[in-house]
């Protein structure tokens, strides 16, 4: 039941950041671009340089804040994440099981003697 539910939030959360790409790179290049006017603007030495960038900052915040639901997309990878990592921890555990049962008799019995 628990891998049911692991792979059930896997899929959502597959489902969730797929239909969340579109808004996830506009978030990227609208906050690159950002980071390029906010840059441009403090090197600007006249007035006009630092208005241009300026408005061009505002523009590129004004599509950043538009692309707010590719946050939703982050958390939905950021699960997708948690859910693969904790496939593979339970994969590691089930590896080091020992492969013969009466393995852990015999530890078992030695520890009573």
């Amino acid at each position: 039941m628990k891998k049911f539910g692991l792979f059930l939030l896997g899929a959502i959360a597959l489902i969730v950041l797929l239909t969340q790409i579109g808004p996830m790179i506009g978030l990227l290049v609208s906050l690159a671009v950002l980071f390029f006017a906010f840059k441009k603007f403090i090197r600007a030495d006249s007035a006009g340089g630092k208005m241009v960038w300026a408005i061009i900052g505002l523009i590129a915040l004004g599509f950043a804040v538009g692309n707010v639901p590719a946050i939703i997309g982050a958390l939905a990878l950021l699960a997708l994440y948690f859910v693969y990592k904790k496939k593979w921890d339970d994969q590691k555990t089930i590896d080091h099981q020992p492969k013969d049962p009466f393995d852990n008799f015999e530890k078992q019995w030695k520890e009573m003697m």
